[in-house]
């Protein structure tokens, strides 16, 4: 797979490199420096008379400043939380849209997007309903949120029963992906990105797998600065859109892309999100390949592969400890994957092939095989 164009690695461009060529129907930035550019993007995709910038606080800290010298003085307004899943709920949406209402926002506002997976979500999703919707760039700061929640246009907010409930399809006005970024994270948090990087790679492309796993000591010890991380970043990037175009609201093709997810989301529900979401993936990837095999989907030696991968990239490759499995089973159930009570998984038949399930993507699988799989990745 070769490297995408305009995911240059250069300190500060010049000038604004061009949107990487996806089929999205809106401009998908990737380049270092391109954070300084979100100002003239948001007037050029969202021209607007106020500009509303959410985050949390932690990445406010570091970045809203730049974003707001760029947007005009007296119109533009930063609104925080706290970081964490624990925010991504609907009351939190309600103080949001309330403050913007306190605020004066009305249709003529354009909503960025700055922060991770979290951020993104919820204030896509604040963009999707506020005055029946308003325009949003997401501006990503986590490698999860570059390679897979900022692209795809999907906004949710968690409740009690789970994950991503309550939520619409609102595509972003652009995004705006600054691998530069990446260099103020923590290194679990930036190894936490690489579980969706290796989901693409198994789910469509075997030699961006590859590429991967050959980069992963250098992305281990350098981070942001490792070279050609950038690269697979927008390949990455690639990767999702040309999914997410074939299918944009999530009724076939798309839900290859939940790989790993299914049981990601009930073990993420049993530990009362208490962990990062890409070492809830990484376990659910391996257990989810284990899967196919048990099946016959998949031939031996897939579980281990996504296993070595996992564990190479510096994830987690066993469920925690003391975990409940039967909990973790019964909210594989209500999973947004579910149908008629029965649960249904994305499976790969190999790496860089997924199982077609007749136009479905996603098959039932009794609960005695998950079970069985559960206690292996238990005791492993």
């Amino acid at each position: 797979m070769n490297p995408p164009p305009n995911a240059g690695s250069a300190a500060t461009p010049r000038a604004l490199a061009a949107p990487l060529p996806v089929p999205l129907g809106y401009p998908v930035y990737c380049a270092a420096g391109v954070l300084a550019h979100v100002g003239d993007i948001v007037r050029t995709v969202a021209p607007s008379h106020r500009v509303a910038i959410i985050s949390d606080d932690t990445v406010a800290a570091h970045h809203a400043a730049t974003l707001r010298a760029q947007c005009p003085a007296g119109a533009t307004q930063l609104f925080t939380m706290p970081p964490g899943e624990q925010e991504k709920t609907r009351e939190r949406w309600a103080q949001l849209t309330d403050a913007l209402i306190a605020w004066g926002a009305g249709r003529d506002t354009t909503i960025i997007a700055l922060g991770g997976g979290v951020v993104g979500d919820l204030a896509g999703f604040v963009a999707a309903t506020f005055m029946r919707g308003l325009p949003v760039v997401q501006v990503p700061t986590t490698l999860l949120a570059m390679v897979d929640a900022s692209v795809g246009g999907k906004t949710a907010v968690d409740t009690p029963a789970g994950k991503n409930l309550v939520g619409a399809f609102h595509n972003p006005a652009a995004v705006v992906i600054d691998p530069a970024v990446l260099g103020t994270l923590p290194a679990p948090i930036l190894r936490s990105g690489l579980a969706e990087m290796l989901k693409h790679g198994i789910i469509a492309d075997a030699s961006y797998f590859d590429q991967i796993l050959l980069a992963l000591p250098d992305i281990l010890s350098q981070g942001a600065a490792a070279p050609g991380f950038a690269q697979l970043i927008a390949g990455s990037v690639h990767i999702k859109a040309d999914v997410v175009a074939e299918d944009t609201r999530e009724g076939g093709l798309r839900q290859i892309l939940n790989f790993g997810h299914t049981i990601a989301h009930a073990i993420e529900k049993v530990q009362r999100y208490d962990m990062l979401h890409g070492d809830a993936v990484a376990m659910g990837m391996i257990a989810e390949a284990r899967l196919a095999e048990c099946i016959g989907l998949a031939g031996p030696g897939l579980a281990r592969s996504v296993r070595d991968a996992v564990q190479r990239a510096g994830l987690p490759v066993a469920l925690p400890t003391g975990i409940d499995i039967d909990a973790v089973l019964a909210e594989t159930h209500g999973d947004k994957k579910a149908r008629g009570g029965a649960a249904r998984y994305a499976l790969p038949r190999g790496i860089g092939e997924m199982e077609p399930a007749e136009g479905r993507w996603a098959v039932p699988v009794d609960d005695v095989v998950v079970k069985t799989v559960l206690g292996e990745l238990k005791g492993s």
